[in-house]
């Protein structure tokens, strides 16, 4: 396991608003602790510098592992949504009923993978929504 320092774990935090960078979801709303996350793995070369790391939530963290890819629905390998270089809302939008869709292919692989639609997860965001507490 990789050690980060508190003070780069608090730069990620406080870089992503403390909200999961995949998601959106903010940390205040979960009873549980966010990960720092590396976009691309140490096992894909990847490395422990800020550029390469996210504050995600642990329902896209677990979900992700180390993957960075996944096949699209063209059967293409297709790249994750990476917070660091891509923008959220052009491979992203949030429905008022909770659901996050895609509008790449880029979008697509991440919400399927990242299980961005879980049940709980849409419950939890329309409640969000709802308050106005949730925005991309």
């Amino acid at each position: 396991m990789i050690r980060i320092s508190e003070k780069l774990r608090l730069q990620v935090a406080q870089n992503a608003n403390f909200k999961c960078e995949y998601c959106l979801i903010p940390e205040y709303f979960l009873a549980t602790t966010f990960h720092i996350d590396h976009i691309r793995s140490i096992k894909h070369r990847g490395e422990s510098l800020l550029i390469n790391l996210a504050y995600a939530c642990p329902h896209c963290n677990q979900n992700k592992g180390s993957d960075i890819a996944s096949y699209n629905d063209q059967e293409e390998i297709t790249r994750f949504f990476n917070p660091r270089s891509d923008n959220w809302e052009e491979h992203f939008e949030v429905n008022p009923n909770g659901i996050i869709s895609h509008l790449t292919a880029i979008g697509e692989v991440t919400i399927r993978t990242l299980d961005f639609n879980q049940i709980e997860r849409v419950i939890l965001r329309k409640s969000l929504i709802e308050i106005g507490v949730y925005n991309s």
